[in-house]
Parts: structure tokens; C-alpha cells; sequence
């Protein structure tokens, strides 16, 4: 008798008994497979019997002309629970474990789970989480799924690639599994999005117990990587990448950092314009005040290199004090929230509408056999569009992506910021971009500002922080040993810049990601975010490092009050210093929980410079760059 494909996988014991006790497993070998299987005959209900609510319909799968369009039944399931990560295992974390959050073991729901999974028609495909295809770099995985989720599989396939089981090398030991079971929401968890870890010494197990994809499939493998690098002293950072090209041929490569709606994809993205070719620098929310300027329509051209999870290897980097990445993804989970109308986004829009392969469409309005457009939302309510609208697009579709390794020149931070008015002083006091000392840059992303109306998780009361890296939504670790480990990365990288964008608003103008497009199309025609002596003045908040008086941009002069919002006549310095003052109260609050045992010496310096109001000076001489 022919053993199943799934055989040449080496399972874990616990996965084996779970395929061979399944009704029917299909053992998928490649995207497209799970692309028919993801929605039927045109239209699937994506539904399970659960134990005392009857038959409950999870989300619906369509497929339109361009691809997969899947949409969830519950509001909440649209965006990603900040709170949904868990931790089964009693090996080092700073993260909720499952027996403190749920009052019970994980053991017997472990075991609950491998036997609601024995009776299901299940899907299950091998991988390299990290890098597809790549032994040296990438870390064997798997997935279990029902097959009727065939969209989240699907997600999954495509973001991280498939490996067919008949490829799988003598040397392929399976490091990871993700097991998927949605009706323990129900059963188990109180209807919440719930992911848990549990690191074993040879195998790291992630149950995901709904079916958004972003905390499970994207995050959770994120998770994966964060563990492994933890585990052998480097990064997976969150950050989109991309190689800047001036129409004179100069190349400068920027990493862009930051929490969910910090910019990442927007900076892959070429400036939205108007029909006349003008920019909207910024409209006032207090009068009646339009900014425009206008660039050349021939502006840098953009090599997208990284979406929104890079591996730092060890073996990538060179030793010449730059900051080498390559991509950890296949695909890119691309959120199209700000894509309102058509021609909004020429190049996005024409990628998505008719592209060569096809796409997953998460949130967005489409009927089987239609085409799936990204400005159609799916409605949360009636007249209100879900904020969270997403598309899978498999990376090699987009024009020039870059394939391998990449040395970064600048890295950037962004941060959602609200309106600043002197009726209500906000944090939104960060100017149009703000050149950082090393210290400053590596303090940020341990503050990683979750920021204003972020549209890609469910939404939390107050100033809060995404945690270290920004990465830490997704971390099963301690919070010092990544925090420690970026600042090593910082000492070792010291020919990298460092910069910071707002988005949204600069004190009382809206601004939208009109400030790192901006900022892209000038640092990539200067070279380098390094200025001469005397170029840049301090912000009047030590924080944010440095900004000029005023900028060029061919042509173009962006005014001095769009760097330094105190200047504002709006605001002023009584406005911006209240807004300051939040600012240093979170930044307080966020720093103090580093201060542990292990932190790095130099790190506590920093540290308490930032809390003890140092100077930008005192920043420099902390951490000098080369």
C-alpha cells in the first residue's frame, strides 16, 4: 500500500495521528490547488457545527475574476486582536501564559484540539517559513487546517510559499506546525481571536483558534522567526523596504519600521496625486487652508525589497557597517484602507485589478465571477467601511521587486500622530521628519507608538505601544533579550541613518503619508539623511532628535513650521509643550518596564537619559555613529 504524501513530511507523532484519523486530508503541493480549493464551486460558506450554537457561518469565500475574495460574517474578526498571542510553555516570556489568562493547563485543550481535528476533512502542506526553498535560512513548517478553510491555507501558501512533499530533502525535520481550529473561539475562548505558542525543545507548536490570518498565519509564523532568531542572536524585523532610484541613477536603499498603520506599505507606494498632477502637502483642520506642491511626474522610481518582515541573518551581513536584509516572505499582506476611490493608487489598483496570477482579497465587496476591486470596502455598518481591507499579492508580480540581499542606507520609524489644536494638545507635535542620533533610533523601537485611528487592530483606549522592534505583538520571548538584541544590531550597523515620520497629521494639518513620500523623494536625491554642521536644528522635544528650518525639494520649499510644530501659529509653544508632555508620560511609562535584569548597560544608559530629560547631544555621545 502507497503511504500518503503527507508521510514524507516527518510530522511530529501528534500530527501523524491526527492525518491518518481524518475522513480525507489533501495534501496541497502548490498555491494554485489551494486556490480551487479556497472557494468551492464559486460561493462557499466557510462553516462548522458548533456544540450548543448549531451551525455558525465563519466567513464566506468567493471566487472573483482576479483571485479569492473572503469576508468575515463578525465585525471583529476583521482585524487583528492586539491581545490574541498566548504562551502554553514554561520557558522565558513576558507574555500572558495560557493557564494564568484561562485558569486551567493547556494540555487537555491541546488534546481537545488534535480530536476535533480527527474528524475533519482536512488540508495540510509543508513550507520553509522565513525564506521558501532556502535550507540555510528558511525553517522547515507545516500546516493543519480544515479544508474547508481553504482561504486561510491559501493565505498562508501564499505568503510563505509551498514545498512539495516529493522536493523535501533526507535532511527535512519539521520545526514547526501550525494546527487550525476555528469553532474553539466558541467553545473555548469567548468568541476572541487566540493564538497559542508552545515552544517545545525540538518543535514550536502554534494552535490558531480563529481564521483572520494576520495573528496566526502572517503573525504567528512571524512569531516562529522571532523565537528562532531569539534563540541564535539576530532580528526578524517588521519594516518594508525599498531601493530609492533618482532620475539621475543614484540608489538609496530605506527601511521603514514601525506598528500596523505606521506607513510600511505606504512606502512602497509612489505619492498619491491629483488629476493635475499636484501634491497635497497638508489641509488645515481649523481653517480653510490647502498646501499643495507640485514634483516632477517623473519621480524616483521604487524597488520594493520588503513588505513587512525582513530576516537580518547572520550570514547576510558583511561587516561594512551597513544593515543587510532580505525578504521573509513570498507575498504581501498589503492593507488598501486609504485606497477610497478609482485612481487613488494607478499602480496598485491596475496590479490588483488585472494580475498575472491570482490574489487573495480579505474585507472587500465582491460577488462570485465579478472583479475584486480594492477601493470597494467591505461595510462594518451601513455607510462604514471596514478599516482593515486587505490583498495578498505574491511579490514577484511586483514591477522591479528586488530578489536578495539588500545593505540598508536609512532606516526610518513611523508613527500615526493625531491633530494638535490648543483646545486639545496631542502627541501630534512630531514634524515632517526628524533625523535621529543612533541612541534615539534604537529608544524609538522600544516606544514603537501604536499611534492615532490605527486601522489594522481592534482598537484600545488611550496612548499605547506595539512594543520592542514594534514586533512585539508577536513575540513569545522577553522584551530585554529583543531589546538587547537591537541594540547590538545598532552597534554593529553604525553607517545606517536614522529618521522619523509622522502620518496622519503634523500639528493641526492633515497630512496623510504625504510626509515619508516627501521625505523619500529628498533623502534619495541628497544620498544620505546626514547633514552638515549647523543644517539641522533640535526639536524643541529632545525625543525627536533633529529637523531642519525648511526644506528644497526641486524646486519645492516645505516651510519651517512643517518641521517644528511649536512654530505653528495655531498651536505655539504653550500647545506643544502640553502635547510633549503626554508624549514624555508614555515614554516614561513604556521605558520603565526595560529596566530589568539583563538589560544591557549601554541600554540603561539611554534609557535614563531619555526618563532624566537628556539633551539630543547627550543621544549622540551615547551611541556615536561612524
Amino acid at each position: 500500500m502507497t503511504e500518503p504524501a503527507w508521510t514524507r513530511m516527518r510530522l511530529p507523532d501528534e500530527a501523524r495521528a491526527v492525518l491518518a484519523a481524518a475522513p480525507r486530508v489533501v495534501v496541497a503541493e502548490s498555491v494554485e490547488q489551494l486556490a480551487e480549493l479556497a472557494a468551492g464551486d464559486g460561493l462557499l460558506e466557510v462553516a462548522y457545527d458548533v456544540p450548543g450554537r448549531g451551525r455558525v457561518v465563519e466567513a464566506t469565500a468567493a471566487r472573483a475574476r482576479n483571485g479569492i475574495v473572503a469576508n468575515y460574517t463578525e465585525v471583529y474578526m476583521r482585524r487583528r486582536d492586539p491581545d490574541a498571542l498566548v504562551v502554553a510553555d514554561d520557558r522565558p516570556t513576558d507574555k500572558p501564559r495560557f493557564a494564568e489568562r484561562f485558569g486551567r493547563p493547556f494540555d487537555g485543550v491541546r488534546e481537545q484540539t488534535f480530536a476535533w481535528l480527527r474528524t475533519q476533512e482536512l488540508a495540510v502542506f509543508a513550507f520553509y517559513a522565513g525564506e521558501p526553498e532556502d535550507t540555510r535560512r528558511g525553517f522547515p513548517a507545516a500546516v493543519i487546517a480544515p479544508a474547508n478553510a481553504g482561504f486561510f491555507a491559501l493565505g498562508l501558501a501564499m505568503l510563505q510559499g509551498v514545498s512539495r512533499p516529493d522536493d523535501l530533502g533526507d535532511d527535512w525535520k519539521t520545526r514547526a506546525v501550525i494546527y487550525v481550529a476555528p469553532t474553539f473561539r466558541h467553545t473555548h475562548f469567548d468568541g476572541k481571536q487566540v493564538v497559542v505558542h508552545n515552544r517545545r525543545p525540538d518543535l514550536h507548536e502554534l494552535f490558531s483558534y480563529s481564521l483572520y490570518p494576520g495573528p496566526s498565519a502572517k503573525k504567528g509564523i512571524y512569531g516562529v522567526l522571532i523565537n528562532i532568531g531569539e534563540q541564535e542572536g539576530w532580528v526578524a524585523a517588521h519594516c518594508s523596504t525599498v531601493q530609492v532610484v533618482t532620475p539621475y541613477d543614484n540608489v538609496v536603499t530605506m527601511m521603514h519600521e514601525g506598528a500596523s498603520g505606521s506607513g510600511k506599505s505606504e512606502m512602497l507606494e509612489y505619492p498619491h496625486r491629483h488629476n493635475d498632477g499636484t501634491l497635497v502637502l497638508g489641509s488645515n483642520v481649523l481653517r480653510e487652508d490647502v498646501r499643495t506642491i507640485v514634483l516632477p511626474t517623473r519621480t524616483c522610481e521604487l524597488r520594493p525589497v520588503t513588505d513587512d518582515m525582513a530576516l537580518c541573518h547572520p550570514s547576510l551581513q558583511t561587516g561594512d557597517g551597513k544593515l543587510h536584509l532580505r525578504d521573509a516572505e513570498d507575498a504581501w499582506f498589503v492593507r488598501v484602507n486609504h485606497i477610497t476611490h478609482y485612481g487613488t493608487d494607478p499602480h496598485l489598483e491596475r496590479l490588483t485589478a488585472q494580475p498575472p496570477k491570482p490574489l487573495l482579497f480579505l474585507n472587500i465587496d465582491a460577488v462570485p465571477g465579478s472583479r475584486a476591486l480594492i477601493w470597494e470596502h467591505t461595510e462594518d455598518a451601513p455607510g462604514v467601511p471596514t478599516p482593515n481591507p486587505r490583498v495578498v499579492i505574491p511579490r514577484d508580480i511586483f514591477p522591479g521587486v528586488v530578489d536578495g540581499p539588500v545593505a540598508v542606507d536609512i532606516r526610518s520609524f513611523g508613527i500615526r500622530t493625531p491633530p494638535c489644536t490648543s483646545d486639545r494638545p496631542t502627541y501630534g507635535i512630531v514634524g515632517l521628519f526628524h533625523v535621529l542620533p543612533p541612541a534615539l533610533g534604537w529608544l524609538w523601537r522600544l516606544l514603537a507608538p501604536r499611534g492615532h485611528a490605527n486601522p489594522s487592530i481592534v482598537e484600545t483606549e488611550g496612548m499605547s505601544s506595539e512594543g520592542v522592534g514594534s514586533y512585539w505583538p508577536f513575540a513569545t520571548g522577553r522584551r530585554v533579550d529583543q531589546a538587547n538584541l537591537l541594540l547590538r544590531q545598532f552597534q554593529q550597523t553604525t553607517a545606517v541613518d536614522y529618521v522619523l515620520f509622522p502620518n496622519q497629521y503634523i500639528g493641526c494639518w492633515h497630512v496623510g503619508f504625504m510626509p515619508q513620500w516627501i521625505g523619500r523623494e529628498y533623502f534619495a536625491r541628497r544620498g544620505s539623511a546626514r547633514f552638515e554642521p549647523g543644517k539641522l536644528v533640535p526639536a524643541r522635544y529632545p525625543l525627536l532628535g533633529r529637523a531642519p528650518m525648511g526644506i528644497t525639494v526641486e524646486g519645492q520649499q516645505i516651510p519651517r513650521w512643517m518641521f517644528h510644530v511649536d512654530l505653528q501659529r495655531e498651536i505655539q509653544a504653550e500647545t506643544y509643550d502640553r502635547g510633549a508632555a503626554q508624549f514624555q508620560d508614555f515614554a516614561v511609562r513604556e521605558l520603565e518596564q526595560y529596566l530589568v535584569d539583563g538589560l544591557d548597560p549601554l541600554g540603561r544608559r539611554i534609557i535614563d537619559c531619555a526618563v532624566g530629560g537628556g539633551s539630543v547631544e547627550d543621544f549622540d555621545n551615547l551611541l556615536p555613529r561612524a
